[in-house]
């Protein structure tokens, strides 16, 4: 986000934007790989609901920088570090964790 905004010249908002998706495409190779050591349930499966999660998860955090930088006139890093650690901890570790990278097999 920060070098759309300054090496490139983009708004903090839709640069939020770009940077998630960006984000998205790493966030769903390491934790399917590493963090929740999912590799072995199928990726199809995987995909879709990550998708759903990481849209949801674009949209609260450009909202987030809409209300914190475009409303308040809050400094565009403070605003997204504040938006990021809201919806990080509220939406995706828990949709993450329990909806997209579970292992129904192994709770039976």
């Amino acid at each position: 986000m920060v070098v759309f905004v300054e090496l490139v010249g983009i708004g903090p908002v839709p640069a939020t934007a770009l940077g998630a998706f960006g984000g998205a495409v790493t966030n769903f190779t390491m934790n399917r790989t590493f963090t929740y050591r999912a590799a072995s349930i199928a990726m199809r499966r995987q995909v879709w609901k990550f998708a759903l999660v990481s849209g949801a998860s674009l949209g609260l955090n450009t909202l987030g920088m809409y209300l914190l930088h475009g409303v308040a006139g809050m400094q565009y890093l403070l605003a997204r570090v504040i938006a990021s650690v809201i919806v990080s901890n509220g939406w995706n570790y828990p949709m993450l964790r329990f909806f997209v990278f579970s292992n129904p097999s192994a709770r039976a």
